[in-house]
């Protein structure tokens, strides 16, 4: 398995665990500790010297920020992964 397969292996089993023992805790508290993990997996992957693949239409994204149509950059990559609209808002807020 490779690098990248390894580290992809270990944050699912990490995500596992945390809906696992979801039971009793609140929405902020997941969430913390949701961002725990990405940001302790995004340092995996940095050590391990493995890049993130670029978002699946994210030329299509930049390019409607880039001509105003913030609205429909926001549809687009929410199609694109399937987030909410307010982590995809956020998302494309940052590209500005």
């Amino acid at each position: 398995m490779d690098t990248f397969g390894v580290v992809a292996l270990v944050g699912l089993i990490l995500l596992y665990f945390v809906i696992e023992s979801s039971g009793s805790r609140t929405r902020a508290e997941l969430t913390r500790r949701m961002n725990r993990l990405e940001d302790k997996v995004d340092l995996l992957l940095k050590h391990a010297g493995v890049e993130e693949p670029p978002l699946p239409r994210q030329d299509e994204v930049v390019a409607l920020v880039r001509a105003g149509k913030k609205i429909e950059a926001i549809k687009v990559y929410r199609e694109a992964t399937g987030v909410g609209l307010a982590e995809a808002k956020q998302a494309v807020e940052q590209l500005t």
